[in-house]
């Protein structure tokens, strides 16, 4: 799906020039959120995107940008140049600004699907440096697979406050569970969380994450973030792009 997201981007956008760089086809999402962040300055309008937030002296800015043909998968970005997972500007207030972002944008998922999804059950993923095909942070939003939210109704009980092995394989790897108390929810930094893991600190290049609330019948409640790490480690893999979860109900 990341290849199809880089694709589909570069042919709605082939009219904006590719700026200089060692592989050009790594910053086509970037050409293109630079197209959105010119409409919003010079006529208030977000389109391609589908909102753009230009920040403040305090709130970096942010946009959200639909994949071209995926109609409830939806990407958000920061309108600064920021690489990626492994930027050490998002162990800061940045990353809890851009978590915050994604959070606040899971209703075009939802609004895609006509409600038939909760908000709270969109998923949100971050794929490492060679998982992913661009080299602008992209935080990536929709459905998480039926399995995945089946596991995590069966074993939510066991994820605590503290990093510990799933017990069990999430699409054949070993992910670390994480559990955000749902008051803690709204100011957690999942990219400072993952350079606590230890042994991760300064190579978060091939770290990957996925977040989504717990299970409503979970009496822990808050939301569960899973990670991992390997060379092209992608948490997007636990998302379902087709959102076949809707047709028969969240977690079955």
């Amino acid at each position: 799906m990341r290849r199809m997201l880089a694709i589909g981007t570069l042919l709605a956008f082939t009219l904006i020039p590719v700026a200089d760089a060692a592989n050009p086809a790594r910053d086509v999402l970037w050409v293109a959120l630079q197209g959105c962040v010119l409409a919003k300055k010079a006529a208030g309008r977000s389109f391609p995107c589908l909102s753009v937030d230009l920040g403040d002296g305090e709130r970096p800015g942010s946009a959200v940008l639909r994949a071209p043909g995926e109609p409830t998968h939806v990407v958000v970005m920061p309108t600064d140049n920021v690489s990626g997972i492994e930027a050490p500007v998002l162990q800061g207030p940045r990353g809890v600004a851009y978590w915050q972002a994604a959070l606040r944008a899971r209703h075009f998922v939802s609004d895609a699907l006509q409600g038939r999804l909760p908000a709270a059950a969109v998923g949100l993923g971050v794929n490492s440096v060679d998982g992913r095909s661009q080299d602008q942070l992209h935080i990536h939003l929709d459905c998480m697979h039926r399995g995945v939210m089946a596991a995590l109704k069966a074993h939510g009980s066991a994820i605590g406050e503290s990093w510990a092995p799933f017990p069990v394989l999430l699409d054949e790897d070993q992910y670390l569970a994480l559990r955000v108390p749902a008051d803690a929810v709204e100011h957690f930094n999942p990219f400072a969380a993952l350079a606590h893991v230890p042994g991760w600190q300064g190579k978060l290049h091939d770290a990957s994450f996925a977040a989504v609330a717990a299970d409503p019948d979970d009496p822990g409640a808050g939301m569960i973030v899973l990670a991992y790490r390997m060379p092209e480690a992608s948490a997007e893999a636990l998302m379902d792009h087709t959102c076949r979860v809707t047709r028969t109900g969240r977690g079955s």
